[in-house]
């Protein structure tokens, strides 16, 4: 039972990394706009951060989908999450309207228009995910329990 709900933490932060990776990687410079938004980094640096954002969102999916290295990809996940969420409540604190730009979009919004507590909530229910697969990474269909299978001993029932 609990490698299935392993599964299903894996599987489904995988797919939280997958799809909020592909929507950003598939359009760079909403990307641009939505890092920007933040006000936090030089300018210098959004750029690098708005580029680099999707494709590590995308490979920790992908390596959460294939089961491989999960403790690691969660506590990667774990680090993520939590700057987002810092990067979020900043903005809220610094009394900003901004989308966070989190499943693609980004940037200046109308001042009704935030949802920073639903954003911050959203983040830490995909905390309680990772958190899981670092207490206990083990799941169904994945490389880490194949890899990490003991070969069978003759006589061993």
């Amino acid at each position: 039972m609990l490698d299935g709900i392993g599964t299903v933490a894996r599987l489904g932060l995988a797919a939280v990394w997958i799809v909020s990776g592909a929507i950003k990687a598939a359009d760079l410079n909403q990307a641009y706009i939505a890092v920007q938004a933040y006000d936090l980094l030089p300018k210098g640096s959004v750029s690098l951060v708005a580029a680099a954002v999707p494709f590590l969102e995308l490979a920790l999916g992908v390596l959460l989908v294939v089961g491989l290295g999960t403790r690691l990809v969660a506590v990667l996940s774990v680090v993520v999450l939590i700057g987002f969420i810092i990067a979020i409540s900043q903005a809220w604190a610094r009394g900003l309207t901004i989308d966070c730009g989190c499943f693609g979009g980004g940037g200046q919004v109308a001042a009704g228009q935030t949802a920073y507590p639903e954003e911050i909530a959203r983040d830490i229910g995909f905390l309680v995910l990772a958190g899981w697969l670092i207490v206990r990474p083990r799941s169904l269909l994945s490389m880490d329990s194949w890899l990490t299978r003991r070969p069978a001993v003759v006589g061993e029932d």
